[in-house]
């Protein structure tokens, strides 16, 4: 195995200006040597990179798929919504969802030759963003949803439910792709942010001079809407605002979530 080490393929992307796969690619076919990895860099077109690696790449799309009882989402990175709206482009990311729903978050090092292709043919800052891969616990079900805009997903969601249907976790992630929840249950929010915000809250009621005998009640009423808008299990369904998710749910629970935006 090539020795290398992250700190490695770090130096060798400041010094040629290409991305994570292709540096680490470099090093492996080079055995670690950081010139000859250069030069081989430079000699496939991609070295020259270096100032477009340079330039925002908050544009871009992103794809949802599913294997078996795994859901995938992929975010592929460019620097105009011209070229990710392009068919090239479109076709790319859900090839790339499509793999890491079959194999695994790492398996799209796989098509690192064709990243290095796309860069050189848009001649954009083209990255691969975040890549999300879930599974069903036994039992249970997966779903996705996707927001299209332009002709490119812009919003994807991933759920994963222990018992339920398909039906209702594909409803909890189109409800997640609007109300974008950070968190599925209260006891996942960090105990220091619940604090903070307490402490806030408790110091805009004095100043409006609330009683003090019911300071304790306003308190939990404003926390209570703060951890809607941060809770899953909290939040009223968007499809009917009359039950919350919880009760959506029944006896069903939701064991991870993931959500990626083009642009966050």
């Amino acid at each position: 195995m090539p020795d290398f080490t992250a700190k490695d393929v770090q130096t060798l992307r400041q010094m040629t200006g290409v991305g994570m796969l292709d540096a680490k690619r470099a090093l492996d076919e080079n055995s670690g040597d950081m010139d000859k990895a250069v030069t081989w860099l430079r000699e496939k077109g991609l070295a020259s990179q270096a100032k477009r690696a340079d330039r925002d790449a908050s544009e871009g799309a992103v794809a949802v798929a599913r294997s078996g009882n795994a859901v995938a989402i992929v975010q592929l990175r460019s620097e105009t919504d011209f070229v990710a709206k392009s068919p090239e482009f479109v076709n790319f990311v859900n090839e790339l969802a499509e793999l890491v729903a079959a194999k695994g978050a790492d398996a799209v090092a796989e098509r690192a030759d064709d990243l290095d292709t796309m860069n050189i043919s848009l001649k954009e800052n083209i990255s691969i963003g975040r890549v999300v891969r879930i599974e069903a616990p036994d039992g249970g079900v997966a779903d996705t949803y996707l927001h299209v805009q332009a002709g490119r997903g812009v919003n994807a969601v991933a759920v994963a439910l222990a018992g339920g249907t398909e039906e209702i976790a594909h409803d909890i992630a189109a409800h997640i792709a609007f109300a974008r929840p950070s968190y599925i249950r209260r006891d996942d929010v960090p105990e220091a942010d619940v604090a903070a915000e307490r402490e806030t809250v408790e110091k805009i009621a004095r100043n409006e001079g609330k009683p003090e005998a019911a300071l304790e009640k306003v308190v939990e009423g404003r926390l209570g809407g703060w951890y809607k808008e941060r809770v899953l299990l909290d939040q009223a369904f968007i499809k009917d605002e009359k039950q919350t998710i919880a009760k959506l749910l029944g006896d069903a629970t939701v064991t991870e979530f993931a959500q990626v935006v083009v642009g966050d």
